[in-house]
C-alpha cells in the first residue's frame, strides 16, 4: 500500500489513501499506526469493498510520521488539526470520521472545532471515559520509560508497554504524547454535534467505558456493545465492522 506524506504546519504526516467513493477518514489509537489499526484488522479491504474512499494517518509521534519530543507538540486538539488539514491537502470538504480510543477523542476535538468537515462520526474503543477521562496516565508514561518491560509492574502499564514494542513505537514520542495535556471534553461539547454518531465499545472494555454512557449524551446517537471483546481485540471485530458499513450506508 502506497504512503504518502504531507506537511502539517511543519510536521511531516504519513498517509494512505485507497478506493473510491465518499471519503472515510480513519484516525488510530494510542501507541498504534494506520498498519496496525486498520490495514493488519482488515478494515481498509472492509471499506474499500463497501465503495468509500479510505484515507488513514499516523498521528504525530506514531508509525512514519514525525516523531517529537515535547509535551507542547502533542494533545488532541492539536493532533485534530493535523487530520483537518490532511482533509484541506486531499481537497476533501467533509468526509465520515471514525477514531479508535484516542482516534476518538481527537475525532471529537476535530467535530467540535470545524463541524461542517464531520458528515458523520464513530466514537470506538471510547465510550463515556471520553467525558468523565481516563486515570493513569502517568504510570503509562513510566511504563514508556523504563529501562525495560521487566520494570513495569503496573498491569496496564504493562499493556501499553508490550504493544508499544509489539507496533515499534518510539516510546520517548509515545510518552510525550501521554503527558500532553488532557483538554476535557465536555457533555455540553457533544451535545452540539448534529451529525450522526455511532458509538461502539466493547462488551468488556474497561478503558473505554459504556458506549451507551456517552451514546446517551449526544443527539440520535446509536450505541454498539461489542459482544465480548475488550479494549485491544474489539478494533478488528466483524460485527464491528458489519455495524459501521450499515451506519455509513444509511447517513443521509
Amino acid at each position: 500500500m502506497l504512503v504518502h506524506t504531507f506537511d502539517s504546519n511543519r510536521v511531516e504526516i504519513a498517509y494512505v489513501d485507497e478506493g473510491a467513493g465518499d471519503p472515510v477518514l480513519l484516525i488510530h489509537g494510542f501507541a498504534s499506526n494506520v498498519a496496525t489499526n486498520w490495514i493488519d484488522t482488515g478494515w481498509v479491504q472492509t471499506l474499500t469493498v463497501a465503495g468509500r474512499r479510505v484515507i488513514a494517518f499516523d498521528n504525530r509521534g506514531h508509525g512514519r510520521s514525525a516523531k517529537l519530543y515535547s509535551t507542547d507538540d502533542y494533545g488532541a486538539p492539536l493532533m485534530a488539526e493535523d487530520a483537518r488539514r490532511l482533509l484541506d491537502h486531499l481537497n476533501i470538504e467533509a468526509a465520515d470520521i471514525m477514531g479508535y480510543s484516542m482516534g476518538a477523542r481527537i475525532s471529537a476535538f476535530l467535530a467540535i472545532a470545524h463541524p461542517q468537515r464531520a458528515r458523520s462520526l464513530v466514537f470506538a474503543g471510547l465510550g463515556f471515559n471520553m467525558v468523565r477521562g481516563v486515570a493513569g496516565t502517568g504510570p503509562v508514561a513510566r511504563a514508556l520509560e523504563a529501562g525495560s518491560i521487566d520494570e513495569v509492574k503496573n498491569p496496564t502499564a504493562r499493556t501499553f508497554r508490550a504493544f508499544a514494542e509489539q507496533t515499534g513505537s518510539d516510546l520517548k514520542a509515545l510518552a510525550a504524547c501521554i503527558r500532553s495535556a488532557r483538554a476535557p471534553i465536555t457533555a455540553d461539547d457533544l451535545g452540539r454535534l448534529t451529525c450522526p454518531v455511532l458509538v461502539a465499545v466493547g462488551e468488556k472494555d474497561v478503558i473505554g467505558g459504556s458506549a451507551t454512557g456517552l451514546a446517551e449524551l449526544i443527539p440520535g446517537a446509536r450505541a454498539l456493545e461489542i459482544k465480548g471483546r475488550d479494549h485491544m481485540k474489539a478494533v478488528g471485530d466483524q460485527a464491528y465492522k458489519e455495524a459501521v458499513v450499515e451506519f455509513l450506508a444509511q447517513r443521509p
